[in-house]
């Protein structure tokens, strides 16, 4: 990702007009088409522990996102519709006890209920 640039919510190589296709292996990890994210795609700390892991349609979180703490705990876990949060998520504080204020069921990406 240090060798790419965003433009208008599209991926190029630094230098670059074209948009960027192929493989990101750093911290982050997934696939780039088109200029924009695609498929599987996880990110890591610096220690190498799982900070997320979720899927991109035509460059939008789409599907089930799942988030963690540094040292490993589940951080959050729900889904995205055309990037945004849809149906029920659950966000837990460090100690693994739920958030109440963000814990709920959302349509797109408005909280609707408890």
């Amino acid at each position: 990702m240090r060798d790419l640039v965003q433009r208008d919510g599209i991926y190029y190589k630094k230098s670059s007009d074209v948009p960027f296709s192929g493989k990101v292996t750093e911290s982050h990890k997934g696939l780039i088409t088109n200029g924009k994210k695609e498929g599987e795609w996880s990110r890591y700390f610096v220690g190498g522990q799982l900070h997320y892991k979720g899927n991109y349609k035509n460059g939008k979180m789409e599907g089930e996102w799942i988030t963690y703490h540094r040292k490993g705990q589940l951080n959050s876990k729900g889904n995205y519709k055309n990037g945004k949060m849809e149906g029920d998520w659950v966000v837990y504080s460090g100690n693994g006890i739920p958030y109440k204020s963000k814990t709920g069921t959302f349509k797109n990406g408005v909280k609707i209920s408890d």
